[in-house]
């Protein structure tokens, strides 16, 4: 059988294993390019370098107009070289932009792996309740660190349910309806007792706990699906 424990600490080390890797892995391989993009850009000065070549093997360029066109090439040049740089810097931005983009998103990624595992031993083993508290007198049930206020009907089905955790029973909709309402069973409908199932987890509100919280068993009813040692009733 699959192994349905869940440690905190063995996911947060496996998470800070992966983001290690990840981040490492993003790095490299985002140096990498940038090397290669950077040996690939042609040399700031490469242009000076070609108009003085052509200074030095054409002597005969004496004229005015042909040293003037020179120094405008030259000039070209000097524009060029500095455009080149920009550029540089510029692709040195965007790279540092992309490593942190990647960066917050292999967080991100780990962060919902982490949530979905939780979210599969939740569904596996039902809800983790530490402590249930029903306080008749102020309507309210206290689960783990959460409080919900009920009406006086929904907290009527829910110790009912809690009564019946505590002794192991499972309970249809038609007992559920009778212990409610003070009736026999049989002149119970079972539609009523899941109504009452129904506005109980609608109080509940928040649907995660609800559903996972009252368990509707095929052909049997409802329960508790919880340890019946942390219901406590006032």
């Amino acid at each position: 059988m699959p192994d349905d424990t869940f440690s905190p600490s063995e996911s947060l080390q496996r998470g800070a294993r992966v983001v290690q890797i990840g981040v490492a892995a993003i790095v490299l391989i985002l140096g990498l390019t940038a090397v290669w993009l950077f040996l690939r850009l042609p040399d700031a000065n490469v242009f000076n370098d070609r108009v003085e070549q052509i200074f030095v093997e054409n002597d005969a360029l004496t004229a005015p107009d042909a040293i003037r066109l020179l120094e405008v090439l030259a000039q070209s040049g000097t524009a060029f070289s500095k455009v080149l740089e920009s550029y540089r810097a510029f692709i040195f931005v965007l790279m540092l932009s992309a490593t942190a983009l990647l960066i917050a998103c292999l967080f991100l990624v780990v962060a919902l792996v982490a949530q979905n595992r939780r979210m599969q031993v939740i569904e596996r083993k039902g809800l983790q309740v530490s402590s249930l508290v029903l306080a008749r007198e102020q309507r309210a049930v206290i689960l783990n660190d959460m409080e919900f206020k009920l009406t006086d009907a929904a907290m009527e089905t829910l110790s009912v349910l809690a009564e019946a955790r505590m002794d192991d029973d499972v309970l249809t909709g038609a007992e559920i309806e009778a212990m409610v309402s003070g009736r026999n069973a049989a002149d119970c409908d079972e539609a009523a007792g899941a109504t009452r199932i129904k506005r109980l987890r609608d109080a509940l509100g928040n649907q995660m706990v609800s559903e996972l919280l009252i368990r509707n068993i095929a052909r049997r009813g409802y329960m508790l699906a919880i340890d019946k040692d942390v219901i406590k009733m006032n």
